[in-house]
């Protein structure tokens, strides 16, 4: 409204007015984007935050809604991206950069990243040791 030179006084009178009839709330909205962006893209609450921030979501409604994520949240999260992404058929030094690039792109601590990434390497060892054939000479 401001672009459009409306008075100040009119905008907050029509801004209050959305707010008590409900097509203005933000901690909704802010809910709503963390509940999505974490189940479809697999966010974690730093990436959230930012993802907030960017949206103009004010700090209050932004704590309120990543408090809905905790940490097993992100580590089961972020436990499914690794196994959606995993490909038996690459070298698991290339596969580990990329999943720890992967996960670090979607907000998740180095520590965690690096936690579960050297798990499902070690995970990827076991099994393929443990079929018949694969020790082979």
């Amino acid at each position: 409204m401001a672009r459009r030179d409306v008075p100040e006084a009119v905008t907050e009178r029509v801004l209050d007015r959305f707010t008590d009839v409900g097509l203005v709330d933000d901690a909704g909205y802010a809910e709503g984007l963390v509940r999505a962006k974490h189940e479809s893209r697999g966010l974690a609450r730093r990436a959230l935050a930012v993802e907030l921030k960017r949206k103009g979501v004010g700090d209050e409604d932004a704590r309120a809604a990543l408090a809905q994520i905790d940490d097993a949240d992100e580590e089961a999260a972020a436990r499914e991206l690794l196994a959606r992404r995993w490909r038996r058929d690459l070298d698991p030094v290339v596969q580990s950069r990329r999943l720890l690039a992967m996960l670090g792109r979607k907000g998740y601590s180095p520590g965690m990243a690096a936690r579960l990434v050297r798990e499902m390497v070690d995970d990827s060892r076991a099994q393929s040791s443990d079929q018949p054939g694969s020790d082979l000479d």
